[in-house]
């Protein structure tokens, strides 16, 4: 019998409880940046060097981050079912843990693309983008995310997974921009939608979603145990 497809929505909350900061949490701030500063396309065009700097940092701070109980429950998940994560989060905690099915809608903050060909990419490691730094191509290196106002190309085959679940689970995410938002009505044909925040999204209170107001990291394990044990919660 084929395993059934869980298809798991993550967000912010999940990094945040490995300590990584979050956009909306301090009114469109960003460690003391303003995001339009920082992650627009017209703040490459007006100052790069800033732009690189703000994502250096970055880079370090989801460098030294750990992944946590919500990321090694998804894990121990992808033990008992075939699991897809779709997640808005630019970090790689998800691979980090061990989860093998990772989509990121927004980017990775661990790669750079290039100015002059956006499938060029190239995998950091250890180190940071400086202006100078180019693709093989000649263009100048940029950090591998989707800026605001960009188009968000992985949205496309997310939407086809999020066809395909069985289950749905939505952790950490306020889904209050799209196209994010609209990968909750893509998974149609989900037969539950299982949403973990503690304050639930108004776009995900719906009857016959099984809320649970919990962090990531407390309600997410707890409700893969019931799972695999075969008796989630209403």
């Amino acid at each position: 019998m084929k395993s059934p497809h869980i298809v798991v929505l993550s967000g912010a909350g999940i990094s945040a409880e490995s300590g990584l900061d979050t956009f909306r949490g301090a009114g469109g701030l960003w460690e003391g940046y303003n995001v339009y500063d920082v992650a627009t396309p017209e703040a490459w065009d007006e100052n790069p060097e800033l732009v690189l700097r703000f994502y250096n940092m970055r880079r370090r701070d989801v460098r030294a981050a750990r992944p946590n109980a919500a990321h090694a429950a998804l894990v121990d998940l992808e033990r008992h079912f075939e699991v897809t994560i779709i997640t808005q989060n630019i970090d790689d905690l998800h691979e980090r843990a061990g989860s093998s099915k990772v989509i990121h809608l927004h980017g990775e903050i661990l790669k750079a693309r290039s100015t002059i060909r956006t499938d060029l990419l190239v995998d950091l490691g250890d180190r940071d983008i400086e202006m100078g730094d180019l693709c093989p191509r000649g263009g100048q290196l940029r950090p591998h995310v989707v800026w605001f106002g960009e188009l968000v190309p992985e949205v496309y085959r997310a939407a086809k997974v999020a066809e395909t679940a069985d289950i749905l689970i939505v952790v950490g995410t306020s889904l209050a921009v799209y196209p994010a938002a609209g990968l909750v009505p893509a998974a149609s044909k989900a037969s539950a939608v299982y949403v973990v925040n503690p304050e639930i999204p108004e776009s995900v209170n719906r009857p016959g979603y099984h809320l649970i107001r919990k962090t990531a990291c407390s309600g997410l394990p707890e409700l893969v145990r019931e799972l695999i044990d075969g008796s989630p919660s209403a």
